[in-house]
């Protein structure tokens, strides 16, 4: 028996704003994340976040190396992650604007390990930063989470497609 082989050929490169526009059709969770930096508490939206393992427990998130929140995750030891939903859309629009004082329109408070918490997302996690992986112009942040709050009733704030969107307990999905 005879095995063929192809030999691999180099793909053209992918422009970046095809790559954008691939992922403007992948909804995702929206989230802020919070640190206390050197000057004052920071945060960003981010819709990078994802659960990496339960045990132990592991999420990571993503980060543009020219973000301004950027120096201070580099340097943080630990990070919350606030898990959005839509009553949060003018938030999640807050922290995403940059040349802002982000926690100025939002109720926040430090926790007691220093990290700033937005009090008013019912659910949160803080951990501990793991590591921190350069990929391209971004760092994937692993992080260890330490402490978790639920909310029991929400809705999750969706971002797809440049626009935020809820989930109704009408779009389920149901096998045929």
């Amino acid at each position: 028996m005879t095995t063929q082989t192809t030999p691999l050929t180099t793909p053209a490169p992918i422009a970046p704003a095809a790559f954008r526009e691939l992922f403007r059709h992948h909804p995702n969770g929206v989230a802020v994340i919070t640190t206390a930096g050197a000057h004052g508490p920071v945060g960003f939206t981010a819709t990078s976040v994802v659960s990496i393992s339960a045990d132990p427990p592991l999420l990571a998130f993503s980060i543009t190396d020219t973000s301004s929140s950027w120096p201070a995750v580099r340097e943080a030891s630990s990070v919350v992650v606030h898990l959005l939903d839509t009553r949060h859309r003018d938030l999640s629009q807050t922290f995403a604007t940059s040349g802002i004082n982000r926690f100025a329109q939002h109720a926040w408070r430090e926790l007691p390990s220093g990290e700033p918490l937005l009090t008013d997302v019912g659910t949160w996690s803080r951990g501990t930063v793991v590591h921190r992986l350069g990929a391209g112009g971004s760092t994937v942040v692993l992080v260890e989470v330490t402490e978790v709050v639920t909310a029991s009733e929400r809705e999750p704030l969706v971002y797809h497609d440049r626009h935020y969107h809820s989930i109704s307990p009408l779009s389920v999905v149901r096998p045929r």
